[in-house]
Order: C-alpha cells, then structure tokens, then sequence
C-alpha cells in the first residue's frame, strides 16, 4: 500500500476512510516513538515538517536544544491493518482508521539530526553507494508468544510445539493473521513456521535494501506485538526470556549489489564457496569488527544469556557453510542462482534497533572491502566441542560474554564508534553503562536459593 506522492497518499486516505496519520521515528535503543495528527496535517507535515519536544525520547537530546522536526517519507505511507477505515457500524457509520508513515528526524537548522538511526544507516548506504554499492539485507527476527491472565503476561510459552510442528503448534492461525497483516503493510512474507523452542516462532520477509528492510523490521515488530494483543497473547522479542531452551536471534543475510554491473557482487561461480574477493574481505571486516559490534547487535543484558554454547546462538567467531555454531554462515544457494549468493550473519537478535544494526555490519564489511583483508579459513567442524587449546591453536576469539565487556570493546572500535557518530556513540554507551550498572546491583532469585543457606 506504500506510495510516494503525497496526492497518493491522500487520495488512499480519503477511499478508506482514514483520518489520522501516525508519524514514526525510533530512539538510539530501538523502540518506536509516535505522534499522531489529523490527515490534514501531512501535507503540511510533508512540506514543512512536523515540529516535537525531543528532550524526552532516548538519546536524543538535552533540554536546552530539544526542538527537532519530523519529515514524512511517503515511501512507507500505509494504513494501520488494526485501525481499519472502512466498514459500517451498528449505526450504518463508517469506521474512521489511521494511517502510518516512517519519519526523518532533523534539526532546527533544517540539517540531519545526528542522533536519528535511520540517519546513521543512511550515511553508511551513501558511503556504499559512493564505491557503487548497494546493501541488501533479510533478517530472520525469531520471537515467543506468551500467554496472558487477566491482562497480566505469562512467563509461560503459548505451546509445547517444536522445530517445524504442526500438531501442537497453536500458533498456526495467529501467525497466518500476522502475515495478513504484515502484507496489507506491504511487506513480503515468504515463511513462517514454528522455531526449535516451545512457544517460539518465525516469520521471514521479502530480501530488500537494507533501508527498507530496517523500517520493514520496526514494522514488523510492532505489528506482531499488536496482532498477538487482540488474541489475548503477548509477542516479545526478548533475546532470552526463559532458561533451558533456545533464545531468539535475528539472523541476518545481506549481500551487495554492484550498481554500475547490475549484479551481485558477492557472487563468483568460480570459488568453492560461491564468494566473490570482495565478499571474502566484507566477511574478513565483519569477523574483525564482531566484538566491537557487538554491543549493537546484541544491546541487552539479557542478549548475552543467550549468546552461550549449546543452543544454536554463535559464540566463536569464525565462517562456515553448514557449520550454525559460527558465526557467518554461507547459506546454500540454487545452482545458476548467482545473485542469491549472500552471507549470513548469526549474533544480533530482535532487541537491537534495526537500522543501527545494519549500519555497523555495513561498516565493519566495508571496512574489510577497503582495507583488502582476508578472511581465516573457514571452520567446519563445530566449534562448542573445541577446547581452550585447540581454539588457542587455530586463533578462534569469542565475543563478550556480558553486556559491560561488549561496552568497553565498542569504545575500543573506531570504525564502529565512528559509523554511529559521536552523538549516538557517547548516548548510546551511556545508557547502556547505565543498564549495567543498575543490573549488576540486583539480587536474583538464583543468588538467594544457591546462597541464602549455604553461608
């Protein structure tokens, strides 16, 4: 339903009755902010933007400079599926719907504001598309459905379905109803199916630029959290929100395409891989850049319960084809599919914000492309069953293991540091310092039971 004249998106609003229209950023942590308007607003708002009080959104800015303006892009103009326009009442009364559409953040100065995530990854696709490149990316954002009582959320997986399960999946009709909704959005399904741990599914999209692949991403978040609420279900996209069993990770395969050839240029059918030089010096950049990245992809104190050996999440960091404990995997591709050809990474999970995601692994690959690096050979064998020595022996690292140590490599790692900009670097360090300090204070459950009696 998206359009990318204003006439279009008014002439849509009229024929379905919507009267209000969303206008959507994202703060530095990812959650999606809003400010709602009359549908005679957008003109306006698309002409001159939309003025709003940024001191109170996360890491944008102090009190003293907090005006900021919003500019539509009309590119993602759509109705909201669960605020629907059309369709009588009891009273024979048309329902009055709304609308959405992702926005631009700037500064009173009409400039770029530097604290805007989509911002950042924009800068980054300009600075690909300044070597004649293209990012495209497809990320696989695994999520729980929870049950609810009395409006309160369960800690209690919906199902007791595994890996692929249809019989005791009872999640088949709410996801067919999520991807009802994620299409009249716009966005492409290709799959869904029930993931390895109870109550845990997936549902893939459509590979696209990664700019729209990031606001199809916050999209798609939302709309699953709002579908899963009118069935009396909560969607989390927690990275670990139950001990024992899978966490959820937001795989992503991304590729670039070369501008001025108009074909992928990650592919070479030559190599046993299927790689192109070029995707072997981006793999070499994202392996050199993982524990400074990581931080970004994986922005939780909870991420890094899940980043632990023995349930599918990556720990090592290496590159495979049909190796899932490292952690880029080539992914197989059709025979003559040349520009399916495409790398995936395995770390980041749902909770990180999309677009600053892509943006550091667009940064850490093109750092790689720049500096001609190569990548170690790949490892097949899995990596849970090496011992300290033999990863010593073949120069294998790990990433963090908690949230303050990937802090402190994300101030070591300029590329990185310097593709999020000074503003959302220092912000962005700064709350999550905060998030580990207040954690690192708390006493668990755990520490009570193993302590409380002992000592």
């Amino acid at each position: 339903m998206a359009t990318t004249k204003l006439a279009d998106a008014l002439k849509l609003a009229e024929d379905r009755n919507l009267r209000f229209v969303s206008l959507q950023f994202t703060d530095i942590v990812g959650q999606v902010k809003s400010v709602q308007v009359p549908m005679h607003q957008l003109e306006e708002a698309v002409e001159h933007g939309k003025w709003f009080d940024g001191s109170s959104i996360e890491g944008f800015t102090r009190i003293a400079e907090s005006d900021m303006f919003l500019v539509p892009d009309l590119s993602t103009f759509s109705p909201i599926p669960w605020e629907p326009g059309i369709g009588p009442d009891g009273k024979g009364k048309l329902h009055t719907g709304s609308a959405r559409v992702i926005c631009d953040v700037y500064t009173p100065d009409g400039d770029p504001f530097p604290g805007d995530p989509r911002g950042v990854l924009r800068r980054q696709l300009d600075r690909a598309k300044k070597l004649g490149f293209t990012l495209n990316t497809g990320p696989e954002l695994e999520f729980f459905l929870l049950s609810r009582s009395n409006g309160r959320v369960e800690p209690l997986p919906h199902d007791a379905a595994g890996y692929f399960d249809l019989s005791e999946d009872l999640g088949t009709e709410v996801r067919k109803e999520m991807m009802n909704a994620l299409e009249e959005f716009g966005i492409r399904v290709e799959t869904a199916h029930h993931e390895v741990a109870t109550g845990q599914h997936e549902i893939d999209f459509e590979y696209a630029d990664a700019l729209r692949t990031a606001d199809n991403a916050v999209t798609f978040k939302t709309t699953l959290k709002a579908v899963a609420a009118s069935k009396g279900l909560y969607a989390t996209f927690m990275p670990k929100p139950f001990f024992g069993i899978n966490g959820s990770g937001m795989h992503t395969h991304m590729s670039l395409w070369d501008d001025k050839k108009g074909r992928n240029a990650f592919s070479d059918p030559k190599d046993p891989y299927g790689l192109s030089d070029l995707a072997r010096s981006y793999i070499a950049g994202v392996l050199d850049h993982a524990r400074g990245m990581i931080a970004v992809l994986a922005p939780l104190v909870n991420s890094y319960k899940r980043l632990v050996p023995g349930y599918e999440a990556p720990v090592y960091i290496g590159w495979a084809r049909i190796n899932r404990s490292a952690l880029i995997r080539i992914p197989q591709s059709s025979k003559g599919q040349y520009n399916s050809v495409r790398i995936e990474l395995r770390c980041a999970d749902p909770s990180s914000n999309p677009y600053l995601a892509f943006a550091a692994m667009l940064a850490a690959g093109l750092d790689g492309v720049e500096r001609k690096l190569t990548p170690p050979d790949p490892v097949e064998e899995n990596l849970y069953h090496f011992d300290a020595a033999k990863l010593e022996s073949r120069k294998i690292k790990q990433l963090p293991g908690t949230l303050r140590e990937a802090i402190d490599e994300l101030k070591a790692d300029r590329v990185i540091a310097d593709a999020l900009g000074e503003h959302i670097f220092e912000r962005f360090v700064e709350a999550k310092t905060e998030e580990w300090d207040e954690y690192r204070m708390q006493v668990s459950a755990w520490e009570v039971d193993r302590y409380l009696e002992a000592f």
